[in-house]
């Protein structure tokens, strides 16, 4: 068995099979004329649940017959321009090859002494990244997982910088101080600051949910409001979640007047750009994220709008002194004794400990392409979901909610011969799912006033405007087909 083992005895083997491996996937991406095959849980599960993995193949030939069987062929495969679905992008050369080279070497970026060069690679990129951000020279971070974890982070962070010392605190950390503690974000923001102040431990009603605008920009009046109101109530504005680009719209809040509110009201002001981060690099739309720069805290998620793959993100801080609230030493892996030799351990920042060396991938992204290539290409689907608006604000056929501040379009069907909002639901969720199993294109679904709709996020920048008007129509032609059907069983 020792034969498996990559080292240095191994190399050709190696070499024979990855490049069998990418033969196999470059074939796949060549021939994929959809994005989905629309195979079924019941015809996939079956194949899954008849391997025996007590009996290995032997053969890596052998088993790349079998993936082909169970993945690759059923794969939904995010390059396709009619995959118009969720958050996921799809990815540039250089970040793939980076993935390459990191599985292989396999360091984990918790310590020095198993890092060296990717610690210092990743530092690189966080301190690039501050600065296109604008934080200051104070500022600091670390790569996490993805956004959701970037979030939890930051909020901790938040957390643990209101308990400490204010006037009538009950004690550090009790459970009464921490059901004092309120986060406010947008009613549209992510779940995942509703589940971060659940892990943090603090009250159940601790998210206070403010009201958007037309556009789904988050309400300065009400936010305002809300903070006077928390501090009359003697709580404490322990954070304001800022969103640049949400996940069912696209929409970001007006940053520089939320960050007047936090420094009237001694709130720490975390931007969740997860999605807009890739404004960073833009060639024309920085402007859109101004007032970022006065954050606290920012979550960038480079695994959706900078073409990277899964996973790719980080949390950033103005100071780098509030991440000791993430720092814990064992005598084993980062002794107290490396701060003082100033050894770089990247696991004092970290809420991981082993961790992959993730940051490469941006690394070999911004070598060869540049953050312009990058900018390029994120205003491209910015420009095409513009584009995909007047298409549907033209379109008697369909309701368009908001006009794109990124690349995300949310509409619905609206039949000309049926008036019941739950018929128009069924009509447009049956669309969404048989658009699905034909895997001709794959859209993504939301609710908007209690009224189901559908989404198209737009972050291939080789999907067109013909792309979008053929899934308009596949769209409207399923919704037609199910409304008749329905009108056959009614009669």
């Amino acid at each position: 068995m020792r034969s498996h083992l990559l080292n240095d005895t191994t190399a050709d083997r190696y070499r024979r099979s990855v490049t069998e491996g990418v033969e196999r996937v470059a074939a796949r991406l060549a021939t994929t004329d959809r994005p989905f095959t629309g195979v079924t849980v019941d015809d996939l599960a079956p194949r899954i649940e008849r391997i025996d993995l007590d009996k290995p193949l032997h053969d890596t030939t052998a088993v790349l017959d079998e993936l082909e069987e169970v993945y690759l062929q059923d794969a939904i495969y995010f390059h396709h321009p009619r995959y118009l679905a969720h958050l996921n992008c799809p990815v540039v050369i250089p970040a793939v090859l980076g993935e390459a080279v990191l599985s292989a070497v396999n360091s984990s970026l918790d310590t020095w002494d198993q890092s060296a060069g990717g610690t210092l690679i990743e530092r690189k990129l966080i301190d690039w990244t501050n600065e296109r951000i604008g934080l200051g020279p104070a500022a600091d971070g670390v790569f996490t997982s993805g956004g959701s974890q970037s979030n939890l982070q930051a909020l901790l962070l938040a957390r643990e910088e209101a308990k400490p010392g204010g006037e009538g605190w009950e004690g550090e950390g009790t459970r009464a101080d921490l059901g004092r503690l309120r986060i406010f974000a947008s009613e549209v923001s992510h779940f995942s600051v509703k589940k971060s102040a659940k892990l943090l431990g603090l009250a159940s009603d601790a998210v206070v949910s403010i009201p958007v605008d037309h556009d789904k920009r988050m309400q300065t009046v009400a936010l305002a409001h809300e903070l006077e109101r928390c501090r009359q109530d003697g709580l404490v504005p322990m954070a304001v979640v800022a969103t640049a680009g949400t996940t069912d719209f696209g929409s970001i809040d007006p940053l520089p007047e939320i960050a007047e509110l936090c420094s009237q009201f001694g709130a720490w002001m975390h931007v969740d750009a997860a999605y807009g981060c890739g404004l960073l690099t833009s060639l024309k739309n920085r402007d859109r994220i101004d007032g970022i720069e006065r954050a606290d805290s920012v979550t960038v998620d480079y695994h959706k709008s900078f073409f990277q793959p899964v996973s790719s993100s980080a949390v950033l801080v103005r100071d780098a002194t509030t991440l000791r609230h993430a720092t814990y030493h064992a005598e084993y892996l980062n002794p107290r004794r490396m701060v003082q030799e100033r050894i770089p351990n990247q696991v004092d920042k970290s809420l991981q400990t082993t961790r992959r060396f993730d940051a490469l991938k941006l690394w070999m992204t911004l070598r060869v392409m540049g953050a312009d290539g990058i900018g390029e290409l994120f205003d491209e689907v910015c420009d095409l979901a513009a584009e995909g608006w007047k298409l549907l604000a033209a379109d008697p056929r369909f309701d368009v909610v908001v006009q794109p501040s990124l690349s995300t379009l949310v509409f619905r069907y609206i039949p000309a011969a049926v008036t019941d909002p739950a018929e128009i639901d069924r009509a447009n969720l049956y669309a969404r799912k048989a658009l699905f199993a034909s895997g001709d294109a794959v859209v993504a679904g939301t609710k908007v006033g209690g009224r189901h709709y559908l989404k198209f996020t737009l972050l291939n920048p080789e999907t067109t405007t013909d792309d979008i008007a053929a899934v308009l129509d596949l769209i409207a032609g399923h919704a037609e087909q199910y409304l008749g059907e329905s009108l056959d069983r009614a009669c």
